[in-house]
């Protein structure tokens, strides 16, 4: 039997924007959609690659930053252009990986953090959400974990691929090549409690800016001053103000020397699956759109 071609929709049928920074969190995202539909028309000023589609009741358009370009600056571009050309958007994702801090929360890689609302918002639809899922999960009912087992099928996203969850000593720094801790010794390794395979899912602060976090005493300072942080970001804080959106982080390492990108791909994963079982929970937005006599726009 034949597939059926892609529809085709408006711009002004999109409801949810999702941004990404890398392909890899990309490729995470589109996986998550429901159904994918055909590419529109776009302005020559427009540089971004858009992914269209439906995740439950919500047509989503996913944009990527462009491949070589992180932080908040590229981010801010990404979605003014996004808002510019889909003008309808009203609630907004930013999903993919980060560095989680351990000394704030029992982190471990591939568990989700979520940022609150920013303000108003988004703030009572996602808030609405997010009370929900915190529900189930209490009565072990999480459901992304169905949508991330789509991604465990492509090996590249699969949790055996990404190697062991060893968190190292504050005072321990990386010895080796860039790829592994093969040759960083066993003995600085934290003993934790045995978990097995399940995600968690933490809420709470995340912090953003221009540079990466690789140094363990640095993480944990920043994360005390600001009051204790759950992850570290390169993106959210160039968008809050014009793009207020939900931040959705997969944790990939511990933003200390021994980060590598290992766990990048199931953290993603994760993250995405997330996301989606969160929109799933959203009411869809109306068929209908109001005409935009402002040239300022402002998320609902």
């Amino acid at each position: 039997m034949d597939e059926q071609p892609a529809r085709r929709l408006r711009h002004e049928d999109y409801t949810i924007g999702w941004i990404c920074a890398l392909p890899m969190e990309l490729a995470a995202a589109q996986d998550m959609l429901d159904e994918e539909h055909q590419s529109l028309p776009q302005n020559a000023a427009d540089s971004n690659v858009y992914v269209l589609g439906r995740i439950g009741g919500h047509n989503v358009v996913i944009a990527c930053l462009p491949v070589g370009q992180i932080g908040t600056n590229a981010a801010a571009s990404v979605a003014a252009q996004m808002q510019l050309a889909f003008s309808s958007v009203r609630l907004g994702l930013i999903v993919g990986i980060g560095g989680g801090v351990p000394s704030t929360a029992d982190l471990r890689l591939g568990d989700v953090v979520v940022s609150h609302p920013f303000k108003d918002h988004g703030g009572v639809v996602f808030l609405k959400a997010i009370a929900t899922l915190k529900a189930n999960n209490l009565r072990e009912r999480v459901g992304f974990l169905h949508s991330l087992s789509k991604l465990a099928q492509y090996p590249r996203f699969a949790r055996d691929k990404a190697g062991p969850d060893d968190l190292y000593h504050v005072t321990y720094n990386h010895e080796g090549g860039p790829d592994d801790c093969q040759k960083c010794r066993k003995e600085c390794v934290v003993r934790r409690q045995p978990r097995g395979e399940h995600v968690v899912v933490h809420y709470g602060t995340i912090a953003s800016g221009n540079q990466v976090m690789r140094d363990a005493k640095e993480r944990d300072k920043v994360s005390t001053k600001l009051g204790g942080v759950l992850c570290f970001e390169m993106e959210a804080a160039g968008l809050m103000n014009s793009f207020p959106c939900l931040v959705v982080r997969g944790i990939c390492d511990y933003a200390d020397s021994h980060k590598n990108k290992s766990w990048q791909p199931y953290a993603a994963g994760t993250a995405a699956a997330y996301a989606k079982e969160l929109l799933l929970l959203v009411p869809p937005a109306k068929t209908h759109h109001p005409t935009h006599t402002s040239g300022k726009k402002r998320l609902a």
